[in-house]
C-alpha cells in the first residue's frame, strides 16, 4: 500500500463539485423517475403484474436520488452549503431521511468504520465471533433475528425509513430535530395529497412496491460493501482511517446500467477515503489511482456469498459463519456492539 498521506493527495483533485454534472444528473434522475412513476400508476388500470415494470425501474432511480441525497449530506454534490442542504432535504422527503439527522449518523459511520472499539452508530450489527460465544441466549437469537436475510432486507427498510427515521436520536440539537420536524410534516401533507387526489389504494401500490424494492436494494449495498470475506476491523489502538477506507469499504464491480442506477457507489472503497469526491466522479477517481485498483472486489454473483457471513473473527480477521463460531461453552466476554440498521 502506498503512503497513506499520498494516497489522499492523488484523491485530493477529485474532490471537487461540477454545477454543470451535478444539475445534469439531477434531471436525468428525477425526469426518469417521475415518467416512470406515472407510467406505474397509469398500468394499473390493466394489471399490478404490467405495472412492476415501470414499479422496477423507479425503484432503481429512488436508489440514484438516494446516492444524490447521500452526497449532499456529505456537502459534496454542489459546492454551496445551502444549496446542498436544500437540496439534500429535498431528496431526503423522497427517500423518507431527514437530512441532519441521516447526515449526524453516516458522518460517524465515516469516523468510526472497522473501528472494532466504535461500533452502534449507522453501521451493520456486527459482534465478532468471541462476543457471541460470549453472548447470552437471548442475545445470541437476537443478533441471528436481525441477521436474518428476510429480517435485514424486508422488515429493515420498513422498520429504518418508516420508523426509525420519524424519530429523532437523543441529544439531537434543535437543528437537526427541527429538521425531522419539517421532514415528517412534509411527508403527511404529500402522502395525503396524492391519496387523496389518485386514491390510496392505487398510491400504495406504486410507491409502496418501489419503496420495499429501492429499500432493500439499498440496504443490501450498504451490507455488501462492508461484510465481505477479508474485509477491516481493528481495535481502536490499531485502528487507521485510511485502512479502514480501502481495505474494510468494497470496489463493488456492477454492470453499467446498475452502476448508473446506484450512482457509482460501488467504488465505495473510494468514497471512504473521500466523502467528498461527488459520486460522479468516484469511478475516474478510481481509474487514474492505482493503489486504488488494488483494493477488495467483488461482482454482483460473487456478492451474494456475503449473505453467509455474519461473525468478525479477530484472530483469522476475516468474516465466518455462524457453523464456524460454534463452541460448547463459551467465555464471559461483554459484547460492545448494538443492533442499528
Amino acid at each position: 500500500m502506498t503512503n497513506i498521506k499520498t494516497l489522499k493527495k492523488e484523491v485530493a483533485p477529485y474532490e471537487k463539485s461540477t454545477t454543470k454534472e451535478s444539475v445534469w444528473q439531477l434531471i436525468n434522475t428525477l425526469g426518469p423517475f417521475f415518467l416512470l412513476w406515472f407510467l406505474a400508476y397509469e398500468s394499473l388500470s390493466v394489471s399490478y403484474w404490467l405495472a412492476l415494470v415501470p414499479i422496477i425501474l423507479a425503484a432503481g432511480f429512488l436508489t440514484r436520488i438516494f446516492i444524490i441525497f447521500h452526497d449532499c449530506t456529505h456537502f459534496s454534490f454542489f459546492k454551496s452549503r445551502k444549496v446542498n442542504r436544500a437540496v439534500g432535504t429535498a431528496m431526503g422527503i423522497m427517500t423518507l431521511f431527514p437530512f441532519d439527522q441521516w447526515g449526524h449518523d453516516h458522518a460517524v459511520h465515516h469516523a468510526t468504520s472497522g473501528n472494532l472499539d466504535k461500533r452502534g452508530t449507522g453501521d451493520i450489527w456486527t459482534m465478532t465471533v468471541e462476543e457471541y460465544r460470549a453472548a447470552t441466549l437471548k442475545t445470541r437469537l437476537a443478533y441471528r433475528f436481525y441477521r436474518n436475510p428476510f429480517v435485514m432486507f424486508i422488515l429493515g427498510p420498513i422498520y429504518v425509513f418508516l420508523l426509525k427515521n420519524r424519530f429523532n436520536r437523543k441529544n439531537a440539537r434543535k437543528k437537526e430535530r427541527n429538521n425531522t420536524y419539517f421532514v415528517n410534516l412534509v411527508l403527511v401533507v404529500l402522502v395525503t395529497l396524492f391519496c387523496v387526489t389518485l386514491g390510496w389504494l392505487p398510491f400504495l401500490l406504486v410507491q409502496g412496491s418501489i419503496f420495499m424494492i429501492s429499500g432493500a436494494f439499498g440496504i443490501w449495498l450498504f451490507y455488501v460493501q462492508h461484510t465481505f470475506e477479508d474485509s477491516y476491523f481493528e481495535e481502536d489502538k490499531e485502528w487507521e482511517y485510511v485502512l479502514a477506507a480501502v481495505e474494510g469499504s468494497s470496489f463493488y464491480k456492477l454492470p453499467k446500467a446498475i452502476q448508473f442506477l446506484t450512482g457509482n457507489i460501488g467504488y465505495h472503497h473510494v468514497h471512504h477515503l473521500s466523502p467528498r469526491v461527488p459520486n460522479y466522479k468516484l469511478e475516474e477517481a478510481h481509474n487514474n489511482t492505482k493503489p486504488l485498483q488494488n483494493v477488495p472486489t467483488i461482482s454482483l454473483m460473487t456478492s451474494l456469498s456475503s449473505i453467509k457471513f455474519k461473525l468478525w473473527d479477530e484472530e483469522q480477521k476475516n468474516f465466518v459463519t455462524f457453523k464456524a463460531a460454534k463452541v460448547q461453552k463459551p467465555a464471559r466476554i461483554t459484547p460492545q456492539a448494538k443492533p442499528e440498521l
